[in-house]
């Protein structure tokens, strides 16, 4: 299989670059990407798309995301986690769990973040992370975000809490950590990340680089690229129609969904993705050969 979807349990101290690398070097191939960036300091879960699958990628963006988090108070970073540097410090750290919890359900539901300027965001064609090595800052625009699980568990240390988290894409975890610290009139940062699930796809799924690169048969743990698009309502089209939006035409279904939607033909291979135009569905992504 020459394109497909590969979950990679990603290993601490690695970018996400760096798996994608590695990735191309297994498979002998230059298209690869990933849905979901994770910091250096991140482990868990990443999407890769490999071949034409990669052209389904932005689909799989907006997935929720579920992550693991460990924050400890007393101390800021400049970077929000362990790998920044200590900005500054207090030894007024201790909370009940009660109260730490009651303030954790204060984030629940929609709201708006600033991205933190050690991100991957690009701002006048600059990364922010870019900016901040040269010790720019420049304003962020707040960004929409919902959080839809916030836990709070104790640790052996009194000072470390885990945070059991569901957040919509393009939130950042860090955030929420120092800003959790912050309301309980501490410090915090992150000192471990690990992300559990994307959408549809899990954890536990995934398989670890050193499998990748060991396994024998690395292109067969390739999942179908149709993975990419869990989240969306599906259609089968019949022969007239797959021809038809193959060559880009526009075709009139009835659909439960405003869209985007998933095409397949009658043997169950993905055709693409349509768009609503209209009352009519526009071709958005064709794929030639990609089985679903």
């Amino acid at each position: 299989m020459t394109s497909g979807v590969l979950l990679i349990d990603k290993p601490s101290g690695l970018t996400s670059h760096d798996v994608v690398a590695r990735v191309r070097t297994v498979l002998d191939t230059s298209r690869v990407g990933h849905a979901g960036t994770l910091d250096p300091l991140a482990t868990g879960l990443l999407v890769i798309a490999v071949g034409s699958a990669t052209r389904l990628l932005r689909f799989a963006q907006v997935e929720t995301k579920r992550y693991l988090a460990r924050v400890r108070f007393g101390e800021a970073t400049d970077s929000l986690d362990a790998d920044g540097r200590v900005v500054s410090s207090t030894d007024d750290v201790l909370r009940p769990l009660d109260l730490v919890r009651a303030t954790a359900e204060g984030f629940l539901g929609a709201s708006f973040q600033r991205p933190p300027m050690v991100s991957a965001i690009k701002v006048k064609g600059r990364r922010l992370h870019e900016l901040a090595r040269e010790g720019v800052e420049v304003e962020r625009p707040e960004r929409p975000i919902e959080v839809t699980r916030f836990e709070v568990r104790e640790t052996p240390d009194p000072r470390e809490w885990d945070l059991d988290i569901e957040c919509s894409t393009g939130t950042y975890v860090r955030v929420l950590g120092a800003d959790l610290a912050e309301r309980l009139g501490t410090l915090g940062h992150l000192v471990a990340l690990r992300r559990l699930r994307s959408g549809a796809h899990d954890v536990t799924e995934a398989v670890t680089l050193e499998f990748l690169e060991q396994c024998e048969d690395a292109p067969g743990q390739m999942r179908l690229a149709g993975d990419l698009l869990a989240g969306l309502e599906s259609v089968v089209l019949d022969e007239i129609q797959t021809v038809a939006m193959r060559r880009g035409q526009r075709l009139r279904l009835e659909a439960t969904s405003a869209g985007p939607l998933a095409a397949y033909d009658s043997a169950g291979e993905l055709v693409g993705v349509l768009a609503a135009r209209e009352e009519l569905w526009q071709p958005d992504v064709v794929l030639v050969g990609v089985n679903a």
